[in-house]
């Protein structure tokens, strides 16, 4: 078929877009009815302007430049520009094509001018939400209807510690801390899936295999159709306020023990002395030996009641110990040779990397060196009652400044502490020796005065691996 067809260009008024039929030299020979409302033309002024006259300043220079390579090469084309309009410019796309008149071998173009104003600020917007969710500290995610991640953003991304190519494709529970129940997930699923926004508390894992607890907002995202097409995810991490929770608490317990201990140390103080009296008297009374060696086991026993009861009061009490400017790097090195003296760390191999640069603190300098002196304690205690190989004992300390603290590390390569027992060793009387080898308040008390110094006291501990006990004192309290 070779059908020739005319048609007046009336026809292109029922068309959406703007029509333009334009002179080689730029006149305006003829524009269809979208073009005259939303551009306001009058087509009795048509002739006295030009299609150049049309376009917006900004974009002016760059569109002429463009038509006149189109009018030299005669091949179709497009590009993006501004057409004046009376409520302001108006993006649109602009497709050109070249024609000939049959009568006179005039050659003119039509101009097909798509409005996509709207595409544009939809473009835009889309950019200034990509630029905000990649930026901002809050980890997002968006998830497909089937539950897995199309997009994580960067915060996402280092909460998580994956990768954003491990974790696109893939579903949230690749960091599932196991912790929540199936009923749990499956009201979730259920309120997003009814185009609900779900609102909940969890924990995850990171990579590392370290929590993560956030608050986890859900919005499904939804078509013009009201159905939903994939779930976008807002975290805010509750991490550190948990942490801080727990401290909290940790610290309320320990006014209330430090409460109890002191009228507890009043109450039993007075008996014991009276039966560490009767004791003696009975004592000198009686030449019967093995009486002489049973009160002599009540009288140890009794002493260690009286250790364990001033331990108590020195916690629960105020220190009366006047500050005095401390040197902590020499208070380290007197603790280790105390300790370096007792029969079971002969076998023991000290380290000591102490910085030079540490300040001197004001602190009660016996009280801290009771600090050293107990976690030392504990670290030639474990190593003792670890199964050793072929590897060395050693318990190595070393001291740093980082910027306005000072860092006190003691490592001992003994056989750890397993997670659960992590959360107890600063309580009062947990100990993991043998019984009567250790009241369980070293820990507890020496949390406390590192606490009365403004300072901090961790412990971190892998099985096999060894444990660190890590003290910061800030440098100005």
């Amino acid at each position: 078929m070779n059908k020739k067809y005319k048609f007046d260009f009336e026809l292109l008024n029922s068309f959406p877009e703007m029509c333009f039929i334009v002179s080689n030299e730029g006149a305006i020979l003829d524009v269809n009815q979208p073009a005259v409302s939303k551009l306001k033309l009058n087509k009795k002024y048509l002739p006295k302007i030009t299609f150049f006259d049309l376009i917006e300043e900004s974009h002016h220079e760059k569109t002429l430049k463009f038509i006149s390579n189109f009018f030299n090469s005669g091949k179709s084309d497009s590009i993006v520009s501004k057409l004046k309009a009376k409520n302001g410019a108006l993006d649109v796309q602009f497709y050109f094509s070249q024609f000939s008149d049959r009568g006179d071998n005039s050659k003119y173009c039509f101009v097909l001018a798509k409005d996509i104003t709207d595409e544009k600020k939809k473009d835009i917007d889309l950019l200034r939400f990509y630029r905000v969710a990649e930026n901002t500290v809050n980890p997002l995610q968006i998830t497909d209807i089937t539950g897995k991640m199309i997009y994580v953003n960067k915060a996402f991304v280092h909460a998580s510690g994956y990768t954003e190519g491990e974790l696109l494709g893939k579903n949230p529970n690749v960091f599932s801390s196991g912790k929540h129940s199936k009923k749990f997930w499956n009201r979730m699923w259920n309120t997003i899936n009814e185009g609900k926004v779900w609102v909940g508390e969890v924990e995850n894992r990171r990579k590392s295999g370290d929590p993560f607890f956030t608050q986890i907002l859900i919005s499904p995202i939804l078509d013009h159709d009201g159905k939903v097409t994939a779930f976008f995810g807002v975290h805010r991490d509750l991490t550190e306020k948990k942490l801080l929770e727990k401290q909290l608490v940790h610290t309320q317990k320990m006014e209330s023990i430090g409460t109890l201990a002191a009228g507890v140390a009043h109450e039993v103080g007075n008996p014991l002395a009276s039966i560490s009296a009767l004791v003696q008297v009975v004592q000198r009374s009686t030449n019967d030996e093995f009486v002489k060696e049973k009160l002599e086991l009540v009288k140890n026993q009794v002493t260690r009641i009286s250790k364990i009861i001033r331990d108590l009061v020195d916690f629960s009490r105020p220190s009366n110990y006047e500050l005095q400017m401390t040197d902590i790097n020499q208070n380290i090195q007197e603790a280790v040779e105390i300790i370096k003296v007792g029969a079971k760390a002969k076998s023991i191999n000290f380290e000591m990397e102490l910085n030079d640069s540490i300040p001197i603190l004001p602190l009660v300098a016996d009280q801290i060196q009771q600090v050293f002196v107990n976690i030392l304690l504990n670290a030639v205690d474990i190593i003792i009652e670890s199964p050793r190989g072929l590897e060395k004992d050693l318990i190595r300390v070393c001291s740093e400044v980082d910027e306005d603290q000072i860092i006190i590390e003691f490592y001992d390569n003994g056989r750890g502490i397993a997670d659960e027992n992590l959360a107890k060793v600063f309580e009062p009387f947990y100990t993991t020796k043998k019984e009567g080898k250790g009241t369980g308040l070293g820990l507890w008390v020496s949390y406390g005065i590192i606490k009365s110094f403004q300072g901090d006291l961790k412990v971190s501990s892998k099985l096999g691996e060894g444990t660190t006990f890590k003290i910061t004192l800030p440098i100005h309290p």
